[in-house]
């Protein structure tokens, strides 16, 4: 399957593009192809360096016995910058805002192009961490989630508000609301160990309540809590329950209008 090294290259771009954070065999690459690893080693080199000039992220090599290759999802902070300041200008327009001071942003979330780049952007800031797991709770702190899972080549476990039986035995801890209420969330046992590193994934953060339950049902299973990312953090005055976040925007409302922020990122 000698073929043409135009061919080479783009094939072995797509199979570590679709497989971010899963290591590549090298010797294995180089039998499929009929080429000798070096070449291989060589094609990675040119891949690598023509998706950091893309600036959506770069490629890791091992060039030991076993030697693999592997690539990390890591856009540009200039790219991230020009991507989250034209999303704060989507999300700072008046129909926007909704009752209580929040903003709508559904849409955005639900759709791949953005859900995509926000988890590789949420990934690229924690993937020095080694999460083995990303931890999100229902229902719009999901799509987010997945795709940060997807980058960083880690499972998803999802948070539930109500047990289902399809999720086998689940853990539930109680929380509090910052209305003074007490919720209870559900995790099935299978998700999480007691050597999982987790990396927590919220949607939005007012007051850090949802957060603060994913850290207790972390907790709950002897896990370490490597970080926690937000979306959108609110800019309330207040206290948070959750002190240590980091957040892409932050919002809030001047004379009836939703103003987006972007975070330092």
């Amino acid at each position: 399957m000698k073929g043409k090294r135009t061919e080479r290259l783009i094939r072995i771009a797509s199979r570590m593009l679709l497989h971010p954070s899963r290591q590549m065999s090298l010797t294995e690459t180089a039998g499929n192809f009929g080429v000798s690893k070096t070449l291989v080693s060589d094609d990675i080199e040119i891949i690598s360096e023509a998706l950091q000039a893309e600036g959506v992220g770069s490629i890791v090599t091992d060039r030991g016995r076993s030697g693999g290759a592997y690539f990390i999802p890591s856009p540009s902070r200039e790219y991230r910058l020009e991507r989250l300041h034209k999303l704060a200008e989507i999300l700072s327009v008046p129909g926007r805002l909704l009752p209580g001071g929040l903003v709508y942003y559904t849409d955005l979330l639900f759709d791949p192009d953005w859900a995509s780049f926000l988890g590789f952007t949420m990934a690229s800031l924690f993937e020095d961490k080694k999460p083995t797991v990303v931890l999100t709770s229902e229902v719009k702190g999901i799509p987010v989630a997945f795709f940060t899972s997807y980058a960083i080549g880690v499972p998803l476990a999802v948070c539930r508000f109500r047990n289902r039986p399809s999720d086998g035995p689940a853990v539930g801890v109680h929380f509090p609301t910052g209305n003074g209420d007490v919720r209870t969330m559900y995790l099935g046992t299978r998700f999480i160990t007691s050597s999982s590193r987790v990396l927590v994934i919220d949607d939005f953060m007012r007051g850090g309540s949802t957060a603060a339950g994913m850290l207790l049902m972390a907790g709950e299973f002897n896990a370490s809590v490597v970080g926690v990312g937000v979306f959108i953090s609110s800019g309330e005055s207040g206290r948070k329950t959750v002190t240590d976040y980091r957040s892409l925007l932050e919002l809030s409302v001047e004379k009836g209008v939703p103003k987006l922020t972007v975070s330092d990122i």
